[in-house]
């Protein structure tokens, strides 16, 4: 039998990995300024606070008016908001007669009673897919972002409403073997 250092001595010597220095490079820079390295020149994130927003100019066109698009079930709506009287007017009809019902005329309102602001927009929508229901969730959800772009200081109490927010629910889809999502057929034991 070979003695322990005589295995030592037959097997080859294991390659040490050595990490290679880091080296800062020179990144080019204006002659008036300092050398900027790469390590210097990365940006730092901010750590994300829950609730707050970083303050940043409204995003409003040209047209002084700004535009989000808002989406429940399978509607989709976009929204345009400008300083006005109040005016909502939802696919070229006013908001009574497309929203029959008092309730989804609430629910478009909702936001702008949210930042105490009713009668102070005028909202133009396009709205397609879905039901009445779920084309009233989407106007709001773009009521709340454009309000939300239009001004920053409306951001909090429309995220305390809960506003913002997309409404993931959709319908469940039809399963093989059932009748509906989850109804079964009729059980018949004879």
């Amino acid at each position: 039998m070979a003695t322990e250092k005589e295995t030592k001595a037959k097997k080859p010597a294991a390659e040490k990995k050595v990490a290679a220095p880091k080296v800062e490079k020179k990144v080019a820079a204006p002659v008036s300024a300092k050398p900027v390295t790469r390590v210097a020149a990365k940006k730092v994130a901010a750590p994300k606070v829950a609730g707050v927003k970083k303050t940043t100019a409204p995003k409003i066109s040209k047209e002084n008016r700004s535009y989000a698009t808002g989406r429940r079930k399978n509607a989709i709506a976009r929204v345009w908001i400008t300083k006005g009287n109040g005016n909502i007017v939802v696919n070229g009809k006013t908001l009574e007669t497309y929203f029959a019902r008092p309730v989804l005329r609430m629910i478009v309102n909702q936001p702008l009673a949210a930042v105490d602001r009713i009668g102070n927009f005028d909202i133009l929508c396009t709205v397609v897919g879905g039901g009445l229901s779920g084309q009233a969730g989407a106007v709001r959800h773009g009521i709340s972002r454009a309000l939300d772009t239009y001004d920053a200081g409306f951001h909090v109490a429309l995220r305390q409403g809960g506003f913002l927010t997309r409404d993931a629910r959709v319908v469940e889809r039809k399963k093989y073997g059932k009748a509906k999502a989850r109804r079964s057929f009729q059980f018949s034991k004879r």
